[in-house]
């Protein structure tokens, strides 16, 4: 629509250097009178977008609060030699983390290899899960340490970091992305047997951040794909509500994994954004 304008434009300036300085004029204000509107409209939804931004960082900064009050939970079970109850720290920490996933890979990309790096896991979530679940060990002291150092640093930066809009997008949609091509078969957390929470959690993290972010834009915009997206979430969460990872529809979770990650991608220039990728630039 803004090429063809433009291109009406250019004839009717032609034109109007023929006929009389008046009516140019008028011809100006006319042509202001379609294009201010726009640009607000962009303008507003831009600050929209910022605006609800903002209001996503104290919910994110709250998760990651959780997974370090996990993480130091964890800290002093080891302490004790408390096998069950490390446990239970890591899966609690390892629940903030994973709604968080929105953010991290694509905010703070090496302090996320730090903390869930995964299959080749020497330290992080994974390097002490395969201690703790794999081989009943306590003896994760210096890899908790690194966990609760990394954590304690995300937590701090959160507060000053800039949230930007697109990079959120781009986040939601990877994640949905990644929930069906990467964690439906068992996933990363395989070895503690808590992937489908892990999946979970994730649709949890997607949903929060589309509600509380992109939602009200895009709905002004295209209440049709808003609709879409919130019904591919609500269908994402079903899938894994069973109690155990063999009891989901694989075939069905990948399908509606990829379509909301599809629906968020179109949703982008909808809102004023750039189409996102399903995978980050190497």
């Amino acid at each position: 629509m803004t090429v063809a304008f433009f291109g009406r434009a250019g004839v009717a300036w032609r034109e109007a250097r023929r006929e009389s300085r008046t009516l140019c004029r008028w011809r100006r204000l006319i042509a202001l009178c379609w294009v201010l509107p726009i640009c607000g409209a962009s303008h507003a939804a831009a600050d929209s977008l910022t605006e609800a931004a903002e209001r996503y960082r104290p919910l994110i900064i709250e998760e990651i609060g959780l997974a370090l009050s996990g993480a130091r939970d964890l800290h002093e079970s080891i302490s004790r030699n408390d096998l069950r109850r490390a446990r239970e720290a890591w899966i609690s920490a390892r629940a903030g983390w994973e709604r968080s996933e929105v953010l991290t890979a694509g905010f703070v990309p090496e302090l996320d290899r730090q903390i869930d790096a995964w299959p080749d896991a020497a330290a992080g979530f994974h390097a002490i899960e395969a201690k703790l679940f794999g081989a009943n060990r306590t003896d994760v002291a210096a890899e908790t340490d690194e966990l609760v150092s990394h954590l304690a640093d995300l937590h701090a930066s959160l507060r000053d970091m800039p949230l930007t809009p697109q990079g959120l997008l781009d986040g939601t949609v990877r994640l949905a992305y990644e929930v069906g091509e990467s964690k439906s078969d068992g996933g990363e957390s395989r070895i503690s047997g808590t992937s489908l929470n892990d999946m979970r959690n994730n649709v949890e993290g997607i949903d929060v951040a589309y509600r509380t972010i992109f939602a009200q834009v895009l709905e002004a915009a295209d209440r049709k794909l808003a609709e879409t997206i919130a019904a591919n979430i609500d269908r994402l969460r079903k899938l894994v509500a069973p109690h155990e990872l063999k009891q989901v529809n694989v075939p069905d979770l990948r399908r509606a994994s990829e379509e909301l990650a599809v629906a968020l991608q179109n949703a982008g220039p909808r809102i004023g954004l750039v189409r996102p990728a399903l995978e980050a630039s190497p």
